[in-house]
């Protein structure tokens, strides 16, 4: 009977980390229209309005930083 190996597995990963790039991406596309109405007239009451209307957009963006050193 052979002796058991520990093999560990590899896990290969992208040279670009595709979760943290398509949540960020699906998130600006979520805020699209805000973002443009910002840019045209910025007000801090649509500011609260783009952030409020869309929260899980505004918290994906605010951790991308962190979810693409993650992935790294």
């Amino acid at each position: 009977m052979p002796a058991a190996t520990n093999r560990r597995t590899t896990v290969r990963r992208a040279a670009l980390p595709l979760l943290p790039l398509t949540l960020a991406l699906l998130a600006l596309l979520d805020l699209r229209q805000e973002l443009q109405l910002l840019a045209d007239h910025f007000t801090f009451t649509a500011l609260w309005f783009a952030v409020i209307s869309h929260p899980l957009a505004v918290i994906v963006l605010l951790v991308t930083p962190d979810l693409w050193r993650r992935y790294r």
